[in-house]
């Protein structure tokens, strides 16, 4: 049984061992595919600095701070590796998985499945990932090169029931398939609840020391694609209680905004379903962001016109305009708008710090970068110019929900048409997650997690 690190390693890997952080650092750049990079599952680098970027005001056009955490430089980059080697991890502990034995089926629109081919072959298990066809080329060859097999669902981003069903079919046509849900496994909660929430807390206050923000949390803004991220948010309100903890959706896919379907393109959110583990009754407002919006912004981002623009019109420093341009995918611009909207929305000025996670980069998205050249030619200076003023400036305020008591009674109840009726959960089960103290129940189980893994290492041979 091959381990990594316990939940508070992850959020604290200077508490790894000396020797084992070494290696797993040299790994990283030399062999990012030794298990030793199991250790490397963390939102801090080699200096236990936290992946994090303050955004140029001359970019986002709002006085408020922006902070992305990017998950870029997690070993399958992305922060969604985090949730992959939770999930395993809790199930061989419980004796739930076997490596010897059983193969792992990874539903997922990405980046998860992604991270579950990396993971499980690193923690010696054989891995099926289940995605949408019309994911990003990138996303099926990183799966492969990871040693795991794809099988494609129809649809793209939206289309989770056939990811569902295909699921379904693969368990019941062998006893030895193991299904690892993001969508329902709480391994997944706890991995942002502890390690992405407390990394957040723990960041407002170190910008707090150099002199950016008051040390608080204004607000934190995810968009549900697991909902997993959304666990972060409910460990920010519980250190900063009036933190706002705001949702994002495509505005061609508003589900929890209006009960809304559609396909959409911002890979990785946006699944047409409320997810398991999604605390809805901890979310304070719904967001729609435009995919179009997220595909130009990313194209202004990352395009030589794009970066020369930032520097030369608005004056946003060089060594940082050429940081940002392979720093974000498709869902980090989706994000940075959204925490825009929100700096909007709320009135946030200047010592307001808004955070968000990008979950991925520009290396998942080439052939997208190349449909949009294809489509909308590429960007002069005159277009890039447009696209800072017209995308990220110009932000507004429409597609928001707050989450009123009877919004999130509608979320809540949302869950009952997925998970009853089609996934098997009770509606006893659903009932309890009214009750704050079954998501607490669940973080709590973070420490005895550590501990089972703790007491795993002491039994092995040295």
């Amino acid at each position: 049984m091959i381990t990594g690190p316990t939940f508070e390693e992850m959020l604290h890997p200077n508490k790894i061992n000396l020797e084992v952080r070494a290696k797993a650092v040299q790994a990283l750049r030399e062999q990012p595919l030794d298990p030793i990079n199991l250790f490397n599952i963390t939102w801090r680098d080699p200096e236990n600095q936290v992946y994090h970027v303050v955004l140029p005001h001359e970019l986002t056009g709002v006085d408020a701070e922006i902070v992305v955490m990017y998950g870029k430089s997690f070993p399958s980059g992305s922060h969604k590796v985090g949730a992959a080697y939770s999930i395993l991890l809790e199930k061989e502990l419980f004796g739930e998985v076997d490596p010897q034995t059983h193969t792992l089926v990874w539903p997922s629109t990405g980046n998860f499945g992604i991270g579950g081919a990396w993971v499980g072959g690193r923690m010696g298990c054989n891995s099926l990932v289940v995605l949408p066809e019309g994911m990003s080329r990138e996303r099926f060859e990183r799966i492969e090169s990871y040693g795991a097999k794809a099988i494609k669902t129809y649809g793209s981003e939206s289309n989770v029931k056939e990811i569902y069903d295909e699921t379904h079919r693969l368990r019941t046509s062998d006893p030895n398939i193991r299904i690892l849900n993001q969508f329902s496994e709480m391994g997944n909660y706890r991995f942002h609840y502890h390690v992405t929430g407390n990394t957040i807390v723990e960041l407002a206050g170190e910008l707090k020391e150099r002199g950016i923000g008051n040390g608080k949390v204004a607000a934190f803004v995810w968009a549900p694609g697991s909902g997993g991220t959304n666990a972060a948010g409910d460990r920010v309100k519980q250190v900063f209680p009036d933190a706002m903890n705001v949702a994002l959706e495509p505005t061609q896919c508003p589900t929890l905004y209006n009960n809304g379907y559609g396909s959409h393109d911002i890979q990785g959110i946006g699944d047409k379903h409320v997810t398991w583990i999604h605390n809805v009754w901890n979310t304070d407002a719904v967001m729609c962001i435009d995919d179009m919006a997220c595909k130009k912004g990313l194209q202004l981002l990352s395009e030589p016109a794009g970066t020369t623009a930032l520097v030369s019109r608005f004056g946003v420093p060089e060594a940082q305009a050429q940081f940002l341009s392979t720093l974000f995918g498709i869902s980090g611009v989706c994000h940075i708008l959204g925490a825009i909207k929100t700096a909007k929305t709320y009135g946030f000025g200047r010592g307001d710090v808004v955070y968000t996670a990008a979950a991925d980069s520009l290396d998942r998205y080439y052939s997208v970068m190349d449909a949009m050249r294809e489509q909308f030619g590429a960007l002069d200076e005159a277009a890039a110019v447009g696209r800072v003023e017209g995308i990220f400036h110009a932000a507004t305020t429409d597609w928001v929900q707050e989450g009123t008591r009877q919004a999130r009674e509608r979320w809540h109840n949302l869950k009952y048409y997925t998970w009853v009726e089609q996934q098997g959960k009770t509606v006893g089960e659903l009932d309890a997650q009214r009750d704050p103290a079954w998501w607490v129940s669940h973080q709590a189980k973070v420490e005895e997690i550590d501990s089972r893994l703790n007491a795993l290492r002491a039994a092995l041979p040295v």
